[in-house]
């Protein structure tokens, strides 16, 4: 599961198959590894937005409490399905979509989902799923900061949702992309272009990508979700709590009570 080069690190662009294809394959070799790391954190049911700790349950983003039951809600991105698990014991109907297997088997692994929260292994650019399937969709760093393409991403969540239907994603922060990804004192010093747009890529001896992020600014993110046909409702910066001792790559209680690591648009369709 695990690679045996040293990936070089580089800025260059990347198309959306290259995308998806180092994306899978990324997260198929290191959920292992992620799931030891953050599983503490991240819990077998809860539903938590970013490394600040902002749970769904505190935030409300996807409606009031007690409003959840009976919904049927997609999962984008889910890993493990942490946030499935939450959104069933709440009383939804949740499906959790995830690119990796690996990412799935861990699913099965943290609890016995069968019958309970469904899992589904597909490209989040194509929904597997007929038109208004569903009436809430959410993705906590899942699959939107990997693709090349979000705004066809964002149309195919648009129409697997019904007229009216939530969709509430996060990801790291714009703003960070302008920062080493360095938790430190050496990680409050601007280091390159906020409006540089050129991928993040880790790219095997062959200069195949086997990881990609893509960086989108602030004002780019809120085009796309207009271009996807969404209605802007809310932008969150949680802030960092004062309990939240944690380090997480370049998210850290220094960086955090400076600069904000993580966006949470909430958005309504038409």
């Amino acid at each position: 599961m695990f690679q045996d080069f040293e990936p070089e690190a580089t800025r260059r662009n990347a198309g959306d198959p290259e995308s998806s294809r180092a994306s899978r394959g990324w997260w198929d070799r290191n959920a292992d590894e992620y799931q030891t790391e953050h599983g503490a954190f991240l819990g077998d049911d809860r539903f938590v937005w970013g490394p600040e700790g902002l749970d769904e349950a505190e935030a409300g983003l996807l409606g009031p409490a007690g409003s959840l039951k009976g919904l049927a809600v997609l999962e984008i991105g889910a890993g493990a399905a942490q946030c499935s698990r939450w959104l069933a014991a709440q009383g939804a109907r949740p499906v959790a979509l995830d690119l990796s297997h690996r990412q799935l088997q861990h699913a099965l692994r943290i609890g016995d989902t069968a019958g309970r929260v469904p899992l589904v292994e597909a490209d989040a650019g194509a929904l597997p799923f007929r038109e208004g399937s569903f009436d809430l969709a959410c993705s906590a760093y899942g699959a939107v900061p990997f693709v090349a393409e979000p705004v066809k991403v964002f149309q195919e969540v648009r129409r697997v949702l019904r007229p009216g239907g939530r969709w509430v994603f996060s990801v790291t922060h714009p703003i960070r992309w302008a920062f080493p990804d360095e938790p430190g004192p050496g990680g409050l010093s601007v280091a390159s272009s906020y409006f540089d747009r050129t991928p993040y890529v880790e790219q095997d001896e062959q200069g195949r990508a086997v990881y990609v992020e893509h960086h989108r600014t602030l004002g780019d993110r809120v085009r796309d979700v207009v271009a996807g046909g969404f209605r802007l409702v809310d932008l969150v910066e949680p802030e960092w709590p004062a309990w939240n001792s944690q380090e997480w790559g370049g998210w850290s209680p220094l960086r955090g009570h400076l600069i904000p690591g993580t966006a949470i648009f909430v958005c309504e369709r038409d």
